[in-house]
């Protein structure tokens, strides 16, 4: 099947969103697919408003149709809500396709944390961008039912994965600090409350990898602490092998999957009890689940490495880039990218609506129900 993923979160952003549909196409190229991406790399594009390293694409709307089409893929993913991911939802729409999307983050709560935007207005959005979906791909069960509360419930579950031949324990020590070692990885803003980590009271030393628009000031504010930028899965895999506890001080992630890739390299965890952490760690002995940060830093001490090491083999990308192919809606015989299919009303896909509801499949997407 030729499957075309259109995003606007890929590199040289590093994050989970990027992290995953990297992944994800190595898996079903792996499967025999054909795995295509339109991203901001082919478009001109400008700094996204207090964030620049996420790159906005201008006008994209013609060129998007264009390679679409040029393509003729038998399934379309729209993986984010941005320029692209509109500019395809459009398209889309106007053809008669069928299309998948899939809720990474918390949107709305990040939103609110940069711009004070209320939550109702984004939700807003949300339902009217993912309304006309087949169906939209969410990492987690509480990740899936926050959206059937917001309004959106044709929600699917769509797992993440790691790559535990990178990220396994083994002898490291690149970080040359008192032990213990905690550990942050991962964007450095605000949304990921880094500084509730940092401002923690703990013996040993504490290290922050990634970068992100809050590191500067975090870095004035607590110079006792250790920076390291981006780095390589392997560079990052000796790291995590490194420490002795990774903290995951993030209450809006819908996964993380920093979480599992410090598991698989044999690093306990510690994390408040949200979702994210909830549904990575469920009941197991791997980690410490606390509203007192600190508490669970402390006891996350006493795991064995082994005991994370086994959590994180229960997940694979091969598994979660099946569970992905299942979701996908082929387009109906005769519409190869869209250029064969006939232009779509206007009735429901211009108009943002606080209750936006999903067009049934014979009005909106051209395909047969599966």
């Amino acid at each position: 099947m030729k499957i075309l993923i259109v995003t606007d979160a890929w590199e040289p952003q590093v994050n989970g969103v990027v992290r995953t549909l990297k992944s994800t196409r190595r898996e079903l190229e792996a499967l025999g697919h054909t795995v295509d991406m339109i991203t901001p790399l082919e478009f001109r594009t400008v700094p996204c408003p207090t964030y620049p390293e996420i790159r906005l694409s201008l006008l994209p709307s013609a060129r998007v149709r264009r390679r679409i089409e040029a393509f003729c893929p038998d399934a379309l993913h729209i993986a984010t809500e941005g320029p692209l991911g509109l500019a395809a939802r459009s398209h889309a729409l106007h053809r008669r396709l069928p299309f998948t999307t899939a809720y990474h983050t918390r949107f709305p709560e990040y939103v609110q944390a940069r711009f004070g935007i209320p939550l109702a207005w984004t939700y807003r959005f949300l339902r009217w961008f993912h309304g006309p979906a087949q169906s939209v791909m969410a990492p987690t069960p509480v990740v899936l039912d926050d959206l059937h509360q917001h309004g959106i419930d044709h929600g699917v579950l769509w797992t993440r994965g790691v790559d535990l031949d990178i990220f396994t324990p083994q002898r490291a020590n690149v970080l040359n600090t008192a032990h213990p070692i905690f550990l942050y990885v991962g964007r450095v803003a605000v949304e990921k409350n880094v500084e509730a980590f940092l401002a923690l009271d703990l013996p040993g030393s504490k290290w922050v990898v990634g970068d992100g628009p809050a590191l500067p000031a975090l870095r004035a504010r607590y110079p006792g602490a250790n920076y390291l930028g981006v780095l390589s899965q392997p560079e990052l895999a000796r790291v995590y092998a490194s420490a002795d506890v990774f903290v995951f001080p993030s209450r809006t992630d819908t996964f993380g999957l920093v979480l599992l890739e410090a598991l698989a390299s044999g690093l306990p965890v510690a994390a408040y009890p949200v979702t994210g952490p909830i549904d990575v760690l469920g009941d197991s002995p791997a980690g410490v689940m606390h509203e007192d940060l600190r508490e669970a830093c402390l006891e996350a001490l006493r795991i064995d490495r082994a005991t994370a090491r086994a959590h994180a083999e229960r997940f694979s990308w091969r598994a979660a880039s099946e569970q992905f192919l299942a979701h996908l809606r082929p387009f109906a015989a005769g519409k190869p990218g869209g250029a064969a299919a006939q232009p779509a009303s206007q009735s429901h896909a211009e108009t943002p609506s606080g209750t936006a509801v999903r067009p049934a499949p014979a009005e909106a997407a051209g395909s047969p129900e599966r």
